[in-house]
């Protein structure tokens, strides 16, 4: 499986545009406001339905108008030629507000998001795990530093990609979770009845036990890939979701309208053990250098890949933006190994660093005429 085309519309700073892939290794070229990273961004929202940069995919929508269109071009290898073309796939944004409205798509009047595939429209539960695809770029680095929001919704990109299931239980878990604190809200300021809870117990607990154990596996999965070199391994501070732990925190959280317990407050870390200190591990994000933590994400992101192509029997394609420049050249071999794995998209400003390492490359030039 490989990307072979991507169609953009109206996607950020794209008004119309189309590409086209190496099955190996593409390098798109351009400035910093050339719309590279904008290319990666729309690959990684057909895979997982998410973009990783915004909060609602409406701000993706070019400021000219008021729907947003993404088509890729999936196919198969190892088949003849005309055999080869296996899926079209499609995500269409469209915005409430008109382009000559004179108001800014700020993403709050949203009004759909239409995925198809083959030009057949599908739900968002059915369009995932057509294709994956695994992001690297610099602002990864947040995963160690930032919120255990945005390391909840890391675990939640990479599963969803991979298990229907967890999609569907995702999607009810947090449907569930919302009306279950509007009812400990009311339950706290109106003093309706507390068993009015018991359906959206069993609604939490049920699913909320189902992502639970699939962010386990894929922990656990990253603890057990091979060790070289200064050693990483991660710890899931994990809050499990059951009857007995919510009636445990049952009067704490009417008193703070809100659900204390489940796979929304999870969170991990990253530890390193070196070489000259074994069995004393650091938190990379207290106390390791920058370099190190840049090694932590690496690290990461090849367990991620790996974890998919097991479990999936394909390599994902490897989304690169601009990373060469960040890396040192030891950390560049590690890249260039799980590069050779499968197809990979690179994003740089200066091609001449990527041509000094690769070779046999295809090269897309971007400017600014979309």
């Amino acid at each position: 499986m490989f990307l072979s085309s991507l169609s953009l519309e109206n996607y950020r700073s794209y008004k119309k545009k189309i590409f086209s892939f190496s099955k190996e290794i593409t390098v798109v070229v351009g400035e910093n406001t050339a719309g590279k990273t904008n290319l990666l961004e729309a690959i990684y929202l057909l895979a997982t339905g998410k973009s990783f940069r915004a909060e609602k995919e409406a701000e993706a929508i070019n400021w000219s108008a008021d729907f947003a269109k993404i088509k890729a071009l999936v196919l198969t290898e190892n088949l003849p030629y005309e055999e080869k073309v296996t899926k079209e796939l499609e995500i269409i944004i469209v915005n409430q507000v008109r382009p000559d409205s004179g108001q800014k798509n700020d993403g709050k009047s949203l009004k759909s998001k239409k995925y198809l595939i083959n030009k057949v429209a599908k739900r968002q539960l059915d369009f995932l795990g057509n294709l994956y695809a695994v992001m690297f770029s610099p602002t990864d680095l947040e995963l160690i530093s930032s919120s255990p929001s945005l390391r909840r919704r890391y675990l939640d990109l990479v599963l969803v990609q991979l298990d229907r299931a967890y999609r569907r239980s995702l999607h009810l878990y947090e449907k569930g979770l919302r009306q279950r604190n509007r009812l400990l809200e009311r339950i706290r300021d109106e003093g309706i009845s507390s068993g009015q809870l018991l359906f959206w117990n069993d609604l939490l607990v049920k699913n909320g036990g189902y992502l639970n154990n699939l962010r386990m596996e894929f922990l656990n999965f990253l603890n057990h890939l091979p060790k070289k070199g200064s050693q990483f391994s991660i710890y899931y501070d994990q809050s499990e979701i059951s009857e007995a732990r919510l009636k445990q925190y049952a009067q704490e959280e009417i008193l703070a309208a809100t659900t204390l317990v489940g796979p929304h407050r999870d969170d991990f870390r990253i530890f390193l053990e070196k070489e000259n200190q074994p069995s004393h591990k650091i938190d990379i994000n207290l106390y390791a250098s920058r370099g190190e933590q840049r090694m932590g994400v690496l690290w990461l992101k090849i367990g991620e890949l790996e974890f998919l192509k097991e479990k999936t029997g394909k390599v994902p394609i490897l989304l690169l933006d601009d990373i060469f420049s960040e890396l040192d050249e030891n950390h560049r071999e590690e890249v260039l190994q799980i590069i050779s794995r499968g197809q990979t998209i690179i994003t740089t400003t200066d091609v001449d660093k990527v041509e000094g390492i690769l070779k046999d490359i295809q090269i897309i030039n971007l400017d600014q005429r979309f």
